[in-house]
């Protein structure tokens, strides 16, 4: 049910309800952001978790593939030392040409093999230094997570007991709402918080910037509770 136009309503408790409601939805905003502002924290340490995760794994990636690469190596030299013992059997010219010929072969892989595994070393020292550079900073993002979290809730902690004080505000101020109003004050509250209420700016509504009548503006001064024709915010004198 509307309220009746002639019921008379002081902007100043309206000016303190609204500054109220306000208050209570900035406070409830940075409670909401605490959360959040932790659940970013996390999401950096997963990430730093993950990048000290992929650098162990190119480490042992490159170390599998060195390991390998010496094996090999270890059993091409003991080919060729088993084809430089056949050289002194050899059954003919020929024979001996093509054991030359492998052990040659050989050799040459292996010098170019022991190339690569010099390398792939040498891969896995830079690899190493990249997982130790990985650690520190999993160290580093760790340490500020922590100083993040303890700020984080001392601020929740403060705002919360702002809050609390607010919200014992709005139930005093909200006393003094004439019984006439009252139902439909919280019937918009419920539906529309802080907007519900607006003030006159410029002679226009503060919420949805309406221009607003004369007599609209004359009849908020007196202290008759008045709608805003475009947004119905109850209105009130700054």
């Amino acid at each position: 049910m509307a309220v009746d136009n002639k019921t008379l309503f002081e902007s100043a408790l309206l000016r303190r309800l609204h500054s109220l409601l306000l208050q209570i939805d900035d406070l409830e905003g940075q409670l909401d952001r605490g959360p959040r502002q932790i659940k970013a924290g996390e999401s950096i340490l997963d990430s730093c978790r993950d990048a000290v995760e992929a650098a162990k794994q190119n480490v042992k990636d490159a170390t599998i593939a060195c390991d390998e690469k010496q094996l090999q190596l270890k059993t091409r030299e003991d080919r060729i030392e088993g084809l430089k013992a056949k050289l002194n059997t050899a059954a003919s010219n020929k024979e001996f040409d093509l054991l030359k010929e492998q052990i040659a072969a050989d050799q040459q892989a292996n010098s170019v093999q022991s190339d690569e595994i010099l390398e792939g070393l040498e891969r896995i020292d830079e690899l190493n230094d990249a997982v130790t550079a990985a650690e520190k900073d999993l160290a580093e993002k760790t340490t500020e997570h922590k100083k993040r979290v303890e700020s984080v809730e001392n601020r929740m902690a403060v705002v919360q007991a702002d809050l609390d004080h607010v919200r014992n505000e709005l139930v005093k101020a909200e006393a003094e709402i004439p019984a006439a109003a009252r139902s439909e004050y919280k019937r918009l509250i419920e539906g529309r918080g802080d907007e519900a209420l607006a003030p006159i700016e410029d002679d226009s509504c503060g919420g949805c910037h309406q221009t607003l009548t004369t007599q609209m503006v004359d009849r908020v001064r007196l202290g008759y509770l008045t709608h805003c024709p475009a947004c119905s915010a109850w209105l009130y004198s700054t």
